[in-house]
């Protein structure tokens, strides 16, 4: 433990004394730590790629005021940490902006971009929804398109009200996963449906 103390003591130094070789080594020493710390929280590869870029370049930035009593590691991931809270503000906002919009262009009536984006989406939905097993497609359909309730649908599909629940949850986490894999929200999923 001694020698590891010595050790950072020395990278600190180093890091103060502007040598690029020493940054070189705290960086292959850390990297792969902060990246994991960040993934943890953003599961992003590239947003956790960017948290371990900008605390090191925090590092280099504000290495003449590293104290050399104290250990690189907590200073490391307490710049990480707040980074990455600053990333999952950004990452809500932005969803929630983007749930905004597609609300907002629900209401457009015009040929514009809107109406060309909302399309797409409207397509990537339907496909989705055509990928879901026959039975939940129809559940699906009559719930959220037509508006069935539970009961009504039960009674059409000569069915269980249970049976009708178990296919709406399978079809909303079969969409759900769709969604992520294509990388768009499922909150726009959401939305969209509860517009129809």
């Amino acid at each position: 433990m001694e020698g590891q103390i010595h050790s950072e003591t020395k990278l600190i130094i180093g890091l103060r004394n502007n040598e690029e070789p020493v940054f070189a080594i705290v960086y292959d020493t850390y990297k792969t730590k902060l990246y994991s710390f960040a993934w943890r929280f953003l599961k992003n590869k590239e947003l956790s790629q960017e948290i371990v870029q900008e605390t090191l370049i925090s590092l280099w930035t504000n290495r003449q005021q590293l104290d050399i009593n104290l250990p690189l590691g907590p200073y490391l991931y307490t710049i990480a940490r707040r980074l990455t809270l600053n990333a999952l503000r950004n990452a809500a906002t932005a969803i929630a902006a983007r749930e905004k919009l597609w609300l907002d262009l629900n209401e457009a009536h015009n040929e514009t971009e809107e109406a060309v984006l909302l399309a797409d989406l409207q397509e990537f939905t339907d496909q989705s929804v055509a990928k879901l097993p026959k039975q939940q497609q129809l559940v699906f359909k009559l719930s959220r398109y037509e508006g069935l309730s539970h009961e009504e649908i039960a009674e059409r599909l000569n069915i269980s009200k249970n049976t009708v629940n178990n296919h709406l949850v399978e079809a909303l986490k079969n969409l759900r996963q769709q969604f992520k894999e294509s990388g768009i929200s499922y909150g726009i999923l959401l939305a969209w449906l509860l517009l129809k």
